[in-house]
């Protein structure tokens, strides 16, 4: 089983995880690279989008909405993603402004239209997460603050050797309020070109062992079990992480061993 997607930056609209070539039940990711001015129209049944400015700034237009410069970071280390929701059945166009722009483009089956929405920095919550060698600092930027049928978003920061998602969890089963089914992507950047880390996917039934080296532009899909991650000493990671489900939010599982550590 591979788990591991690779996306080569490069101008232009590519799609990366599909229902085609990803065991996950939901999710989807593309990635869009715009050079300044220019524009990519997207239009696809069923599914709602979360579009992530990862460096930037876009305008996205749709037959009701407009939503300006969107974005405000040169690079994925200068703060927290700004973000559009797109509802169900709605084109857009999305265009770059005041430069190139980069963007993760989520998308999941969508049973409700919800309207379109924006979220600024403003509208972001960021919070410092575990202590010692795994704290690092996350972001939630589409999820309370924002409507969706599926989707839940955010973002996590790692240096030097640091530890995320750990201690290990899950979210592979509906047993609600403690535990719900939810899809997952991590895509990951690096602040140096041969920064890297490694991304493990393991399942309590011993059905899933994975171990991946990821650097820039790999994404690692997490269809079911734990998911820890590991940043090599020396660099500083970004991970974009992107959850679809019924229930959406953080209702997930420690691994049973390590329970200890969130005491």
């Amino acid at each position: 089983m591979n788990l591991k997607k690779s996306y080569v930056e490069k101008y232009g609209y590519e799609r990366v995880v599909t229902n085609r070539n990803s065991p996950l039940c939901y999710l989807e990711t593309d990635m869009l690279k715009l050079r300044d001015g220019t524009s990519a129209k997207i239009d696809e049944k069923g599914k709602e989008f979360a579009l992530i400015v990862l460096n930037g700034s876009i305008t996205v237009t749709g037959k009701d909405f407009k939503f300006e410069k969107v974005g405000v970071r040169k690079t994925v280390f200068d703060g927290v993603g700004e973000a559009v929701y797109v509802g169900k059945d709605e084109e857009f166009t999305v265009t770059a402004t005041g430069g190139d722009a980069k963007v993760c483009i989520a998308k999941a089956p969508a049973e409700k239209y919800i309207k379109a929405q924006v979220i600024r920095t403003a509208d972001i919550k960021t919070k410092e997460l575990g202590k010692g060698a795994y704290k690092r600092i996350a972001s939630f930027n589409v999820a309370e603050n924002a409507e969706a049928n599926l989707l839940y978003i955010g973002e996590f920061w790692v240096e030097d050797g640091n530890w995320a998602s750990y201690p290990p969890h899950k979210h592979d089963i509906e047993d609600m309020p403690v535990e719900g089914f939810l899809d997952e992507i991590y895509y990951f950047e690096f602040d140096k070109p041969q920064g890297f880390g490694v991304q493990m996917v393991y399942s309590k039934e011993g059905d899933i062992n994975e171990a991946y080296k990821v650097k820039t532009g790999d994404s690692v899909e997490v269809p079911k079990g734990y998911h820890p991650f590991s940043v090599a000493p020396g660099y500083k990671n970004y991970c974009l992480w992107i959850m679809a489900g019924k229930n959406r939010g953080i209702f997930c599982t420690p691994e049973e061993e390590h329970k200890w550590m969130n005491k």
